[in-house]
């Protein structure tokens, strides 16, 4: 038996090991992650709340709201989903590629139902996390399988989370002109140029419509020239399309450009979202994509895009798609979602003349035939920087520092205040 001194003497030493231990212990393992930047939108946002004037307008949020500035729900997705649930169904997993009605009735609103790729089922298509997931999903499946060089060419400015999805994804992102600043519109001339100047088989990420975040698009004929270019350079199209329906108000007219380009013999890859066209935020409802050459390199593309997604997310959620599906495949839904799409897009075209109208009346010497060329939820201002601090600070209107608005962020109720501010700060 130990004496009791030996027993101290051990308690001690154990104790003291004890002491070393933890010591190692309390320095983390993530003690040398860096402190990320703030999001600029979540800041905005953070900062128009804390803002106690009872008139403060938000044009930093990417959501649709209706003329009192509240969150709409569509009448269509409330009696689809109130279908939905009478309906009892399961709870089950849905396939790695996610619910069949939903991905048909995708293809066919976004290729059309005379689309040739669509008619010779040589269309692979997978249902996604909403319009980001199925731009990580191509990324991956680029990165993977695109024979050439792995850099993707996006469009200066694009939407702020195309870098980081495609630098995560493996690529390398390099721009091409797009944007004039002088102009407030499009560089069509530089857009063509870059295109051209390429490497050959590059990969050129385009807008479908309603360019995030400038509202600026090409006309029906740039589109075609546009189309000439990245076949000269034998490039490789990758669609985004956020806004079908909502831009100008019909879905096939915001389709031309992806449709245009199959018609010229070009098989690009397509991510769709249904967050904006349909209201479904929160759903996360999209779909990805790849128009191939035969039925045979669709099976064998359709096989390799299941192993990227089966790691990933395994499958994707349900509920969301059911509620897209029900949409899209029933007559009367769709025609009545339709008719609330353009109703929609009719408002975002009516704020932009309302604030141009509302600019001119106070006299302002600037030009703002940008503000209703342009199209979609969002518009470049051509607001500096400091202007934009000067509407939040001194007018409580709050959007990101570029000078790019949220239209669906104005109201009538607050057009003649947000037009009044925008002119003292410009002057």
């Amino acid at each position: 038996m130990l004496a009791s001194s030996s027993r101290t003497a051990l308690r001690q030493a154990a104790a003291k090991q004890f002491t070393v231990k933890t010591g190692v212990r309390a320095v983390s393992a993530w003690s040398q992650v860096p402190q990320g930047p703030p999001d600029a939108i979540l800041g905005i946002t953070e900062a128009y709340k804390a803002d106690s004037n009872p008139e403060k307008i938000n044009l930093g949020v990417g959501a649709y709201r209706d003329d009192k500035g509240k969150p709409f729900v569509l009448p269509s997705v409330k009696q689809a989903e109130k279908k939905i649930v009478e309906s009892n169904l399961d709870k089950e997993y849905a396939g790695i590629t996610g619910v069949p009605a939903f991905t048909k009735a995708a293809l066919q609103l976004a290729y059309g139902p005379d689309s040739a790729p669509v008619k010779e089922d040589r269309v692979v298509i997978t249902q996604t996390i909403s319009g980001t997931g199925a731009l990580r999903i191509g990324g991956a499946f680029l990165e993977r399988f695109y024979p050439n060089a792995k850099t993707i060419y996006i469009p200066n400015p694009s939407w702020a989370n195309h870098n980081a999805v495609f630098k995560d994804s493996g690529l390398k992102v390099e721009k091409y002109r797009y944007y004039n600043k002088d102009t407030i519109g499009l560089d069509f001339e530089g857009m063509v140029a870059d295109i051209k100047a390429m490497p050959k088989g590059s990969i050129v990420l385009l807008h479908a419509c309603a360019h995030n975040p400038t509202g600026v698009d090409p006309t029906e004929q740039q589109w075609k020239d546009i189309a000439n270019a990245v076949k000269e350079g034998d490039h490789f199209p990758f669609f985004d399309m956020a806004y079908q329906g909502f831009a100008s108000g019909n879905t096939d007219k915001d389709a031309f450009a992806l449709r245009h380009f199959i018609k010229e013999g070009l098989r690009p890859v397509l991510a769709q979202s249904f967050a904006k066209n349909m209201g479904l935020y929160g759903e996360r409802v999209g779909a990805f994509s790849v128009v191939c050459e035969s039925a045979e390199e669709k099976k064998r593309v359709d096989s390799q895009v299941k192993i990227l997604v089966r790691p990933l997310y395994s499958n994707p959620p349900i509920h969301g798609a059911r509620i897209a599906s029900e949409i899209l495949n029933d007559s009367s839904l769709n025609k009545q979602w339709l008719g609330e799409v353009k109703d929609m897009a009719d408002r975002i075209i009516t704020m932009r003349a309302l604030l141009k109208e509302n600019l001119e009346k106070l006299g302002s010497k600037h030009d703002w035939s940008h503000i209703t060329s342009q199209i979609g939820m969002f518009a470049y201002t051509g607001l500096k920087p400091e202007q934009m601090e000067a509407l939040a600070k001194e007018h409580s209107v709050y959007a990101t520092k570029d000078g790019r608005i949220s239209v669906a962020g104005i109201t009538t109720g607050n057009v003649k205040r947000l037009a009044e501010a925008i002119y003292k700060v410009t002057g």
